[in-house]
């Protein structure tokens, strides 16, 4: 089965606002095929869905961190602030928005979601694994990073000053 949406380019639509990886509205609604106000308005339909742990709207100062990620309208910006979904929120939009498209790319969101957490939960794995191999042999390598700076440097001889 061909992803319908590369995860590359869903990954680089995951941004950390509040301490929580978000999705932003257009985003989504992009991805989905959908007009982003048509988005919204389905999320509004259905607000019950959507707790605060699931959605909720940027403040200005977070806009203004992240404009540089929203493109400007003819009418000089967006009329409202960006809703960031979180994981929980978009797993909710798929049930409201019932297209083909909407399940496919939400299952594809999910799964980068997964393969996100998968990532630094080794990540995090290989980072112990090297402080407790630099603890083990830190006073050993010490010496011999000692010896190869003593060899490494060169003898600083005082020169004769000439003339003056």
């Amino acid at each position: 089965m061909s992803d319908i949406v590369p995860v590359e380019v869903i990954e680089s639509r995951i941004f950390v606002v509040r301490g929580q990886k978000v999705m932003f509205d257009k985003d989504l609604a992009m991805l989905y095929g959908v007009e982003t106000r048509r988005l919204i308005e389905q999320v509004k339909r259905n607000i019950k869905r959507f707790p605060s742990d699931f959605m909720f709207q940027l403040t200005k100062e977070e806009f203004y961190e992240l404009r540089s990620h929203f493109a400007t309208s003819k009418r000089g910006g967006r009329r409202y602030l960006p809703y960031a979904f979180t994981e929980q929120g978009i797993a909710m939009l798929s049930s409201v928005l019932n297209s083909e498209r909407a399940i496919m790319v939400n299952i594809q969101i999910m799964r980068t979601f997964v393969k996100m957490r998968r990532m630094m939960l080794s990540y995090k794995d290989l980072k112990m694994k090297i402080e407790r191999l630099e603890r083990k042999y830190d006073r050993k390598f010490k010496i011999v990073f000692d010896v190869l700076k003593k060899v490494l440097e060169p003898e600083i001889k005082e020169k004769r000053r000439i003339g003056f």
